[in-house]
This record gives C-alpha cells, structure tokens and sequence, in this order.
C-alpha cells in the first residue's frame, strides 16, 4: 500500500521552501550582478511579474521622453489604468528600487540601490503613480482619432527632469544600464 504524502494546509507558505527559493534567485541575482558588475553594464534589463515595486531617486534628466495611458497587468488585477513613460537616455541620481514582501507574519524589502549616477538607454516604464517635481522642454500634448483609447492621446517632450520622485512601478525595462557603485540588501521591516 502506498502512503499518501502530507500536504501543507491551503493557504500557508512553507518556510523552508520559501527560503530556500529566495536564496536560489539571490544567489542567481548575485552570479546576474557580478557579471555585469566587471563590465558595468547590463543590457535587456526587464523588472515584471513581481507586482507593484517603487523606485525613488533625488533627479532623473531624460531625453527623448513619450507619454501614454494603457491597461497593464499588476500583481492584483489583469487590467489596471497605468501610464507607460519611455525615455531614450537618461541619467538617475541617489536611485532607489525596492519590494515589499509578506513573509509569514513579517515584511522583508528587497532593495537595489545606487550611489554613483546611474545611465541608462531605452528605458519603458509602467507607472500607476508618479509623485515628483517635474520639467519638461518643447511639450507636446497631442489627441488622435483612434478607436483604440489607449492611441487617443499622447504626450512627448525633448527633455524631461524628474527631482525628489517616487513612483510606484508595475514594468520596468531598460536596454542598458550601468549602475556603478551598486549596492543589494534584503531586510526586515515593519509594516
């Protein structure tokens, strides 16, 4: 006879695999990292699929930057109003990107931070929120007759600078990026 292997109860989040999966994706985080850490550069960076995630910096300066509204998947919906910000080149100072997980009855933030100036090119961001001081030269705003609402308007600018922002992110992608001066923490946090 054949004895039934114990299932955990619905709803409940084994520790051991828990963390043995986040070690797994650390350590290939860190293998990802060092890579890139002796060139400095990493290319086709995407950042989806694990729900909402903040980025915070003191000044973003971009060129090159287009503006428009869609509906995006998020960690708790399949249709959520975003904005999608692209932005052909661009520099971050004091850049700031951080989750926040449920663990148990703890929160740990994973956080990646940079110290030096950050350089990034072909850079396509989701927002479902964008707090900032921002500036913009040569703005355009521009309507067009489309059936697809997502295609009725659009908002383009030569240069655009973002200072003291947060922003909560549900894709990033950049098509290169040197963060030199990286720093990866993992930590317990109060919620």
């Amino acid at each position: 006879m054949m004895e039934n292997p114990v299932q955990p109860l619905e709803g409940t989040t084994s520790k051991k695999v828990f963390w043995s999966a986040l070690a797994s994706g650390f350590l290939t985080l860190g293998l990802l990292l060092v890579s890139f850490g002796v060139s400095g550069v990493a290319y086709a960076v995407p950042i989806a699929g694990v729900g909402d995630f903040y980025v915070e910096f003191d000044k973003l300066v971009g060129k090159g930057y287009t503006f428009y509204p869609k509906m995006g998947k998020t960690s708790s919906s399949d249709s959520a109003p975003q904005g999608t910000n692209i932005i052909e080149t661009l520099t971050i100072d004091n850049l700031q990107l951080y989750k926040d997980f449920q663990v148990g009855g703890e929160w740990i933030r994973v956080k990646i931070t940079a110290s030096k100036p950050v350089q990034i090119s072909g850079l396509q961001h989701d927002a479902g929120l964008i707090e900032a001081n921002a500036k913009f030269e040569n703005l355009v705003l521009e309507e067009n007759n489309s059936s697809d609402w997502q295609k009725q308007f659009q908002q383009t600018s030569s240069t655009i600078v973002l200072e003291n922002a947060k922003l909560k992110t549900h894709y990033l992608f950049q098509k290169t990026i040197n963060m030199n001066g990286m720093k990866l923490t993992v930590e317990r946090i109060k919620k």
